[in-house]
């Protein structure tokens, strides 16, 4: 009757010991998907936000993130697909505003 007895307890034991341990999948949608690498120059316009392939590519911190909504959740974007160059319109080789015709007269 004893060992019946640790048998139950040992059995219990472990159904609760097993559950704890239990791993669940995250949300749907969110697997591991790198999204495809940048060009190898990247010309932003106002904000540093690149779009392409159907991926949202986001560049803060000299770092870049991406996304595939506009507003999350981003993923950090491996170095290796990282672009070459980053360059901004209106702005010269050193990071100056260039002078627009207007403004030359």
């Amino acid at each position: 009757m004893k060992s019946l007895l640790r048998l139950v307890f040992v059995v219990l034991f472990a159904v609760f010991m097993l559950t704890a341990c239990l791993v669940s999948p995250g949300p749907g949608g969110y697997g591991v998907v790198v999204a495809p690498p940048l060009p190898a120059i990247v010309e932003f316009s106002t904000e540093p936000y690149y779009y392409q392939s159907g991926y949202h590519y986001f560049y803060q911190n000299n770092n870049w993130q991406y996304s595939r909504d506009r507003n999350g959740p981003r993923m950090e974007l491996p170095r290796d697909r990282w672009p070459k160059e980053i360059r901004y319109k209106g702005r010269g080789d050193h990071g100056r505003e260039l002078k627009r015709d207007h403004e030359d007269r």
